[in-house]
């Protein structure tokens, strides 16, 4: 058994700035316990570790300023929980570090990619609550921080406990700064538009790019589709690592004790100092034709430049499907819908589900539940190659692949609620 002082000097003297650890029955982890094990077999403690970021680097409208922190500061999370396994294991004890970030297991694509989820750790932890930014602040450094985990096969003698109070303030500037309306003024938060614009790099904004180079026919149909700086852009992140296009709310949270005081003295020149030079640059904001967050970003910035591109995000199997409906949902186009659907999906992966759209909200439950105004008998296969526009929904269901009992405008209105 690992004494927990010991191990906390050990985690300190390797660089990291703050440290709390969790056993492995913790029920807050219940969702991350089956993926913690697979990735290290009789693990039954965790180490959480925080490392500080510079704050008026993230505060930078220049992102190369703000993008350079991220980078460095997220090898120094890999590089202090390696330094700490690597003691461990000369003690003879199993540990492992999955990646702070990046790499990932991209084999999953678009599934889950990462090896544990870092933030319901570091909650556990006690080293901070979720902001309705959905990133962890602590109480001291505030949301400039980056997180690691550390496996281990060992007991701990002593664990910690969620601190009990959310530092954030609830002041929405984190819902004032961001471009494309990812957070909503009550906690609401738009998955799919922070992934277009923030994450363009990553992922699904790189295939989409890699997509438009295989569909330009020459050098001068690439040119028009992508821009000289975009492409310089996609180079930098190819040869340095992926930039983040926006993190204003990280950039702008005043919360923790080290940040709080300019917040607290002058509102008014907090906002004008770090927010507005946020709000007033100018430039280019991905976005899906005709979602929400396109809309908000017209009506909020005009002066900012949309660019449209693909939602890429595309459900692979029947289980992605429903875990990514309350993801990507548009509140905005959902304006006056009132309707339960019931999906009875067939075929190699049989599912049953119901969702319900009332409210501008959305709830996805399992079974059948309640009385269906729509009701969707669909072959798994047939209904994702609909979803992600391989096949028309038309022919799924002139091929009877997919079958409606109940009007089908409900489904195109369902439709209209994805982008």
């Amino acid at each position: 058994m690992l004494d927990r002082e010991e191990l906390r000097a050990l985690c300190l003297a390797a660089g990291a700035d703050d440290v709390g650890f969790v056993e492995i029955e913790r029920p807050a982890l219940d969702p991350e316990r089956a993926a913690i094990l697979a990735a290290l077999p009789g693990t039954r403690s965790l180490v959480s570790l925080v490392v500080r970021m510079n704050r008026e680097p993230i505060r930078s409208p220049s992102r190369s300023v703000s993008n350079l922190e991220f980078h460095h500061v997220g090898d120094k999370v890999n590089d202090v929980a390696r330094t700490i396994v690597a003691e461990l294991e000369r003690r003879g004890i199993r540990a492992l570090n999955p990646s702070m970030g990046f790499p990932m297991e991209m084999d999953r694509f678009p599934g889950r990619i990462w090896v544990v989820s870092h933030k319901p750790v570091a909650v556990a932890a006690g080293l901070g609550q979720m902001g309705i930014h959905r990133n962890v602040i602590h109480p001291r450094f505030g949301n400039f921080i980056l997180l690691g985990t550390i496996l281990v096969a060992a007991e701990i003698r002593g664990h910690d406990a969620p601190i009990d109070y959310n530092p954030c303030l609830s002041c929405k500037l984190c819902v004032a700064a961001c471009p494309v309306g990812a957070i909503g003024p009550e906690g609401e938060f738009d998955f799919v538009a922070c992934n277009t614009h923030n994450y363009r790099e990553f992922m699904g904004g790189f295939t989409d790019w890699v997509g438009e180079i295989a569909d330009s026919e020459d050098r001068a149909d690439y040119g028009r589709r992508v821009s000289a700086s975009e492409s310089a852009s996609m180079w930098q992140s190819l040869s340095f690592g992926a930039n983040y296009k926006a993190a204003y709310c990280l950039a702008v949270c005043p919360a923790g004790e080290d940040v709080i005081s300019p917040f607290l003295q002058d509102r008014k020149r907090f906002v004008e100092d770090v927010v507005r030079p946020l709000q007033d640059k100018v430039e280019d904001v991905y976005v899906s034709p005709g979602s929400d967050a396109e809309s908000n970003l017209v009506r909020r910035f005009p002066h900012k430049r949309p660019r449209r591109v693909k939602n890429t995000l595309r459900a692979t199997t029947i289980a992605g499907f429903l875990f990514a409906l309350p993801r990507v949902f548009q509140r905005g186009k959902s304006a006056g819908l009132d309707a339960t659907y019931h999906f009875v999906f067939t075929g190699r992966e049989e599912r049953r589900a119901t969702v319900v759209i009332r409210d501008q909200r959305l709830m996805v439950s399992d079974d059948l539940q309640g009385e269906a105004d729509l009701v969707v008998t669909a072959d798994g296969a047939a209904w994702l190659c609909a979803v992600a526009r391989e096949r028309s929904m038309l022919w799924a269901i002139v091929t009877r692949k997919i079958r409606l009992r109940g009007s089908a405008k409900l489904l195109s209105a369902f439709g209209r609620c994805f982008t």
